[in-house]
């Protein structure tokens, strides 16, 4: 099923850049869960990058197409029935703006909250119709396997650090009060942009505040990150594998071992891309610090102790290229 070519999101002036055509960046650690000494590897892409693919990961394929085509058909409804579901604050349906305090994009977009109960439950009147049952099913068995592939790869980071228990991390986010998310977005072809050779803001440059981001695309391009000395570099989509983000929570409690990483979406002229994104969150009132096991001789903490709960009031106050870590640092 084709996702809307013609799209009625709010026309508004947002900023097009020359389009630079850019070679994908080939130093992306892939990281195959099937094999032994993927730990090691995990580790090392977490310090240097923040940001590494996963393949062999057991999610099935037909689950993936499945929550695509349903995300495809709401993102197909009528502008007027989308706008019933929102605005977006923050769960439900958000188009171009991104959070109240001025971010804009080419894009749409649902947030769903994810609790202990089934999704059927979410505040998003939608997913309580009738017509909804095949999206929430196909929701519900798609969170269920990024819970368990996000633990999975949360237990490896922990081996590959060699601290124990190995669900330090894990047991943060398969807690049955996690502050965990999934957020479905859909960046159409701009028509402005067909034949002007340029780009557009989809989504402007972030960090991600959770401890872990598990992110799946369709084959369209547009995702890039930021390496250690500031270049962009663009990133080779791959609707077969998950790419991970290590989030502000788990640079904390690493102690700035592991790097939060900060990237972005651009939007073009002709391709729509649709993504799906699980973050793993701690619960509420969860204390992150750095790791004492993980702080060397004599090494001191780099952020103090704060809660989740004020970590996100923070981050919902912040523009989304803020450095929202910066008033914990020590």
């Amino acid at each position: 099923m084709a996702v809307l070519t013609k799209p009625s999101l709010e026309q508004v002036s947002l900023p097009t850049t020359p389009y630079k055509p850019r070679s994908y960046f080939s130093g992306i650690p892939v990281v195959d869960l099937s094999v032994t000494g993927s730990d090691a590897l995990i580790v090392n892409a977490c310090e240097e990058f923040g940001f590494f693919k996963v393949t062999n990961h057991g999610v099935p394929k037909e689950l993936i197409a499945r929550l695509e085509e349903e995300a495809i058909k709401f993102f197909s409804l009528s502008q007027v029935e989308k706008e019933r579901y929102g605005p977006a604050s923050p769960f439900g349906y958000g188009s171009r703006k991104i959070g109240g305090n001025g971010d804009v994009g080419w894009l749409e977009y649902l947030l769903l909250e994810i609790s202990s109960e089934s999704i059927s439950h979410s505040s998003l009147d939608f997913l309580k119709e009738p017509r909804a049952r095949s999206f929430c099913s196909a929701l519900n068995e798609y969170v269920e396997s990024m819970r368990k592939l996000a633990s999975e790869i949360l237990e490896l980071m922990a081996k590959g650090l060699k601290i124990e228990p190995r669900n330090i991390f894990s047991k943060v986010v398969m807690d049955e009060e996690s502050d965990s998310v999934l957020r479905l977005n859909h960046y159409p072809p701009c028509p402005l942009l067909q034949g002007l050779n340029g780009s557009m803001t989809g989504l402007g440059e972030h960090t991600d505040p959770q401890l872990i981001s598990v992110l799946r695309s369709n084959n369209t391009s547009g995702l890039e990150i930021s390496l250690r000395d500031g270049t962009w570099v663009s990133v080779l989509p791959d609707a077969e594998s998950f790419f991970i983000n290590v989030g502000d929570s788990l640079q904390v409690l690493t102690n700035g071992r592991f790097r939060s990483v900060k990237h972005r979406v651009v939007a073009n002229g002709y391709e729509s891309r649709v993504s799906m994104v699980y973050f793993g969150g701690p619960p509420s009132g969860e204390r992150l610090a750095p790791l004492p096991l993980l702080l060397g001789e004599g090494e001191q903490s780099m952020y103090r102790e704060f809660t989740w709960c004020e970590y996100k009031r923070c981050a919902y106050k912040s523009r989304l290229s803020d450095n929202r870590l910066e008033q914990f640092e020590m």
